[in-house]
């Protein structure tokens, strides 16, 4: 009996970078976070990437807004389990989700992200925090009309 077909395990990249706490550059680490996300050579979609440029925009944006110019990481993970955007900053105060009022500029970021992520969350750190984001990710298979044909 034929042992079952196992499909090889995705190498796994990672991105990260340094944000100091200022709005170019926040676009700047959003820019550079999106660019390293599509060099990680898997098929991810044009849907999935432009969710997670904007996850990312909304996390940079908020640790930038909020962190009172402590240090700012941001990063990406792809790996089997999926792609993980994270960003570390170093306000320890709990975000929340929500709706803010029309008339208000701000606030729609994390309703924004749990709209467009699979998951997302936080996770305290010494000396603040960690918010983050999943996408699940599904590679193309190979299907019968991309197999090799066979001479018999």
């Amino acid at each position: 009996m034929a042992e079952p077909t196992r499909r090889p395990l995705m190498e796994a990249h990672h991105i990260r970078i340094p944000v100091s706490g200022t709005p170019a550059a926040a676009a700047s680490a959003r820019q550079q976070l999106a660019d390293g996300i599509r060099t990680f050579g898997a098929f991810l979609g044009s849907e999935l990437l432009d969710a997670a440029e904007l996850v990312a925009a909304e996390l940079i944006a908020n640790a930038v807004r909020h962190a009172n110019g402590g240090p700012i990481t941001a990063g990406a993970c792809l790996s089997d389990k999926g792609l993980r955007i994270e960003v570390n900053d170093a306000n320890p105060a709990v975000p929340h989700v929500g709706l803010s009022d029309v008339d208000e500029e701000g606030g729609r970021g994390l309703f924004l992200v749990a709209a467009l992520a699979d998951r997302h969350g936080f996770d305290p750190l010494p000396p603040g925090k960690r918010c983050w984001a999943e996408f699940k990710v599904s590679t193309p298979l190979p299907t019968a009309s991309h197999l090799p044909l066979q001479r018999s």
